[in-house]
């Protein structure tokens, strides 16, 4: 296989494991915010070859349920670059399946044992959310045409929708929708009082809720939003909260230079504060501080009893707020969630998602889980699902936010400051949960009007939580993103005050976060060295798990992208490629000799057939199966692109290192 046929691989397979996070940022979640997404890291690889020669971008997103790691990835892509694009895999795909044969794969044994249909009819619902919120990829808003007659037909903004639009309005719905990554364009002439599907269960219908409830101050954060999305926000939460509950809304600008959102958007405030003075607040930044800066100037604008913090791109549905409202009284150090539903980016439909906990991944990505056994057991649709973690638009009591430490304002932009504070209320003797008779439909973006290199923020922003909360397990944290523990070269802030404020509220350890609230977790103490894997005949060339389709590693040009993670461990483990987050993922993939051939096994499946997993190594050594004794190395081969392949033979000497080693390798 030539290099650009892979590299075009390994670029979709990167995309498969970005992360959904625009309700986190929401924007945004996260697995909701939609990159929701944001701009992540820009990493470019300069590779000529006959195919491609291009600079890939290494796009990251905040929040997705991820059950299937590497694979059901929706990526979206223009006109004829989609066809392209899928003519092409398909091509690669049964070249592939002509030339390897497959190891079977294991078929997984786990059942629930409650509730079988509606289980099942749930997780159906869960992976096809898994799909819909992979598929918005690009993060930054793309450049504008030029001339944006010559491409408009190739946007996805036009696959179900506008096809009856002139050219000229085509024109503008696109040039709007590269600025917002929505169609602002239909929003324009969408009533901002229209009409949404009642998602909740049908029981949510017949509960009753006391009648002094505490009053909530709604925020509502923006940076270059579309007015009439704003709009339409600010008017559902009008018409769809108790108005004796409804003390204000604050609308936090995180310095838009769209001139829109001042004029007119404070001519409607004024209009409304003309008839209700004062409810509508508005808060200006000066310079761009990011969404969790934002949110704390949002709070400390409120003055209601409750505080609920969102996106300004959600429309609320009928009866969100009594539910939420009822728990935090019964208990002020309740932290919550409503449970998402979909505003479709490109024709603005309501689609309903499933019910789910919020959690995260080993680099802090946010994630939706599966509601636990215990919720499952309950047999009632309407009752809080215990959640991990938050997506990232929740609802708090103001004075107990306060308490526990607000957002942590060290933190750069957005991207880690709801799993830091899903980890931190848990610990510090909160609880946080997601409510199934409380939901908001939330727009998943295309791409978000944010800084160009998020992913940096989110790298930076989840060391500082492993460093101040994650105790022995923070090493989990740096072997998921790949850089070392010592002298990482990454600056995270002043966190004294942070670990001051730990030990203030005499908080539990990580460990018991991990069993007593996200069992699910999988967990890596076992691993002694990550990172790349080099040999000494080729130092330029890394060990990397190859195209998705096939179990054959390989040898590739060093880019230090996820397929070339690997993970030795203390039962002589090599894992190789993404760490599976949960043990409803799929499992992680070792390398074993297969008949006397290096391939790439579920883990758990090579253990359990007793399959040639187990592998010697030391730094700077050979890496030699410990049953066949033979061992990985290259091979000179001229067919191949690079000149070498890798092969399992009589050990010849040749050595091998990995980057990052925390404790001693023994042979």
């Amino acid at each position: 296989m030539v290099g650009g046929e892979y590299f075009f691989i390994l670029w979709i397979r990167e995309l498969s494991a970005w992360r959904w996070t625009d309700i986190g940022v929401l924007s945004v979640s996260g697995k909701g915010g939609e990159k929701d997404f944001f701009p992540s890291r820009l990493i470019f690889v300069f590779w000529i070859t006959g195919f491609f020669g291009a600079i890939w971008r290494d796009l990251r997103m905040v929040c997705t349920r991820k059950t299937k790691t590497l694979v059901s990835t929706c990526v979206i892509l223009s006109g004829m670059t989609n066809i392209v694009c899928l003519l092409y895999v398909g091509w690669v795909t049964n070249y592939i399946a002509s030339v390897y044969v497959k190891v079977q794969e294991p078929i997984s044994e786990k059942k629930l044992e409650e509730d079988k249909g509606d289980t099942l009819r749930i997780i159906e619902r869960l992976d096809h959310l898994e799909n819909v919120i992979k598929q918005h990829i690009q993060e930054a808003p793309p450049k504008l045409e030029e001339n944006p007659g010559e491409a408009f037909t190739d946007s996805s903004l036009f696959a179900h929708w506008g096809q009856e639009l002139s050219p000229e309005h085509r024109r503008l719905a696109l040039k709007q929708f590269q600025y917002y990554g929505y169609n602002a364009y239909l929003s324009d002439r969408l009533p901002l009082d229209r009409a949404l599907p009642d998602l909740r269960p049908s029981a949510c219908r017949n509960l009753t809720f006391p009648e002094n409830l505490p009053e909530v101050s709604i925020v509502f954060i923006f940076v270059n939003e579309a007015l009439s999305v704003i709009l339409r926000s600010i008017h559902s939460a009008m018409a769809r909260t108790p108005a004796h509950l409804l003390k204000e809304i604050i609308l936090v600008d995180d310095n838009s230079n769209n001139e829109e959102l001042k004029e007119k958007l404070q001519q409607y405030v004024d209009e409304v504060n003309a008839h209700k003075p004062g409810f509508i607040k508005v808060v200006r930044h000066s310079r761009q501080e990011g969404l969790i800066r934002s949110r704390v100037s949002g709070w400390r604008a409120a003055s209601a009893p409750v505080v609920a913090l969102f996106d300004a791109h959600v429309e609320f549905n009928v009866g969100w707020a009594e539910p939420v409202l009822t728990r935090i009284k019964e208990n002020r150090k309740r932290v919550i969630s409503p449970s998402f539903d979909n505003i479709k980016y490109d024709n603005f439909e309501i689609e309903e998602y499933p019910l789910s906990a919020q959690g995260f991944d080993w680099e802090l990505w946010c994630r939706y889980l599966n509601p636990p056994k215990s919720w499952w057991k309950l047999e009632n649709t309407t009752a809080p699902i215990r959640s991990p973690a938050l997506i990232g638009c929740f609802i708090v009591d103001r004075e107990y936010f306060q308490e526990i430490g607000l957002l942590d304002e060290g933190m750069e932009v957005y991207g880690g400051e709801n799993v830091e504070l899903g980890i931190r209320v848990w610990q510090c003797g909160g609880s946080v949960e997601v409510l199934p008779c409380s939901r908001i439909a939330h727009i998943e973006r295309a791409h978000k009007p944010y800084t160009e290199d998020l992913t940096a923020h989110v790298r930076r922003n989840a060391l500082r939580v492993a460093e101040v909360w994650m105790d022995e397990f923070k090493s989990h944290v740096y072997m998921a993103w790949n850089i070392p523990q010592e002298d990482s070269g990454i600056d995270i802030g002043d966190i004294s005050e942070r670990k001051a404020l730990r030990k203030k509220l005499q908080c539990k350890t990580f460990r018991w976060y991990l069993v007593s609230v996200y069992p699910e977790m999988r967990m890596y103490s076992d691993t002694v060295a990550y990172g790349v894997l080099q040999n000494s005949l080729k130092s330029d060339l890394c060990l990397d798990q190859g195209p998705d389709t096939e179990n054959i590693p390989i040898m590739y040009i060093c880019h230090g992208m996820t397929p070339q993670n690997v993970y030795y461990t203390s039962s002589q483990q090599l894992h190789v490629g993404v760490l599976s987050p949960t043990i409803d993922d799929d499992d992680n993939r070792c390398l074993v000799d297969v008949n006397s051939r290096p391939r790439l096994i579920e883990c758990n499946y090579a253990k359990a057939k007793r399959m040639k997993l187990y592998w010697q190594f030391t730094q700077g050594g050979p890496i030699q199966n410990r049953k066949s004794k033979r061992c990985l190395e290259l091979q000179e081969n001229n067919e191949n692109e690079f000149g070498f392949q890798l092969v399992l033979q009589k050990c010849t000497g040749q050595r091998w290192s990995i980057t990052n080693v925390l404790r001693s390798l023994s042979s």
